[in-house]
This record gives C-alpha cells, structure tokens and sequence, in this order.
C-alpha cells in the first residue's frame, strides 16, 4: 500500500506502507544506529516524534520481546530507505512489520533517508505527517503546519507510570552477549527513580550496581520521595519539552534544599 510523509516546509516523501495504517503527526527526526531499531522504537524519549534512520536496510533480523525500552513502541511513525521483509535471527520472535501493526505504529519505507536526513541536519527538526489514507500532497502538507509543535509540549505525561513501583528486571534469563556478570550485591543501595519516561536500560545498569530501585512517577512530591530514604535519587531523561515541567522543577529544587 501507498504511504506518504509530508514536511512543514512543503517537502514530500512518497512510498510504500509496513506496519499498521492510518495517519500519525509528529516532529520528524533522525536516528543514525546502524541497529538497536526495537529499543529506539521503544525508548519514551521519542514520544511525539516520527523517527526516520539513517541506515539503509532496517528489520533483518525482526523483533523480540526482550529487546525493550518500555511496554511497548512510543514513536508516533518510523521511516527507511528499505524494510528487509525476512528477518533472520535465532532470537527473533516476529518481523518488524508485524511488530508495529501489533501496537498500531505507521511504517514508511522507500524514502530518499539521505535527503531527509540532510534537509533535517541543515534546517533542524520540522514538524510532518505520515499517511496511508490522505496521499494529497498539499492536504498532508497542512496537516503538517498545524500539528502541535514540540515546543511547550508536557509529554512526560504520557510515558511516565501511574504509581510507584519496585524494579523487578524483565525476565531471570537474558541471552544477551556481553551482559554483566559480576554484580554487585542486591539491594546494597536503595535509589528512587522519577520516571520522566525511564528507559529499562537504565534499571538494568542500576540494578546490575547493586541498586534496589523504586519507580515513582514524574508528579510525586519531594516529601514522598524523601520518605523512602534513599541513598540515591535518579532523574530520567525523557520527551517533549523540560520547560514544560514546572512540577518536575519544583520537585527536584525542592530535593536540592532539603
């Protein structure tokens, strides 16, 4: 099926469709890794963007449910110059293809990536729209214009969790080549996490550190993260942007002076 990404300064990309259908707004950006697509289709700091990569061939080697960042994909749509259609991989579960029709993401392949990438790295980051329904140029072009811009956007609230939680890691067994296994001893530290949209890496490492991590969300106050007594407070990183944060502000000068 047809598919079509339009830019806010009237540039178009025309294509074919993998993934899910439908049409997905958000601010058009770049990622230049040559793999890793499943964490970067799944890290929370992406959320409100459409993610195009560099590398030419993307989904050689499918998806699986362990390669995660979070519960599942937080970009708004994904573009490549090519979608490999047959994954292999002794680790791979389904394709790429499947894996975003799954969680409802748009996938637009055979664009000209070394264009957009160029036009993105000389005029910075545009707001665009990818489709599979409306393929009029100039309809797609205005949709484009009157997305919300990520400037004043608390997107925090979409990704960050709904109540405290204790890490627990995401699974006894991980076949992942080079993975610490030396750790130190569990639970040595208690660190509590404001989760601003927290990658599982992140835990992974604080954990393999000898971390006993507690999850809270990104609105709790300084008293109560205080009332865990940690040894470690930890601000993730996260989407959209920080100057629409002001309860995150308060919380961490608030933690600052205490």
């Amino acid at each position: 099926m047809k598919a079509m990404l339009a830019l806010e300064d009237g540039t178009v990309f025309k294509g074919e469709s993998f993934g899910a259908q439908g049409e997905k707004t958000g601010e058009v950006v770049f990622n230049t890794s040559m793999t890793g697509y499943q964490e970067i289709l799944t890290d929370p700091s992406y959320k409100g963007q459409i993610v195009a990569m560099t590398y030419p061939l993307i989904g050689n080697y499918g998806c699986n449910g362990l390669d995660l960042e979070s519960d599942g994909p937080k970009v708004e749509g994904f573009v490549v110059r090519e979608y490999s259609e047959r994954p292999s991989n002794w680790r791979s579960q389904e394709s790429l293809a499947s894996f975003l029709e799954r969680h409802g993401i748009v996938g637009i392949q055979g664009v000209d990536t070394r264009a957009l990438t160029r036009k993105l790295r000389i005029y910075g980051v545009m707001r665009g729209v990818i489709s599979t329904e409306d393929l009029d140029p100039d309809s797609l072009v205005e949709k484009a214009r009157s997305a919300p811009p990520m400037e004043g956007s608390d997107l925090v609230r979409f990704v960050t969790c709904h109540k405290p939680y204790e890490w627990e890691g995401n699974g006894t067994v991980n076949p992942v080549p080079g993975r610490r296994e030396e750790r130190e001893e569990p639970g040595r530290f208690r660190v509590v996490a404001m989760d601003c949209g927290i990658k599982h890496n992140i835990l992974r490492l604080l954990s393999d550190h000898g971390c006993r991590i507690t999850v809270v969300p990104a609105t709790t106050s300084a008293e109560e993260i205080l009332s865990y007594e940690p040894d470690g407070i930890f601000l993730s990183n996260g989407p959209g942007d920080p100057a629409a944060l002001p309860y995150v502000v308060q919380t961490v000068r608030e933690l600052i002076e205490s």
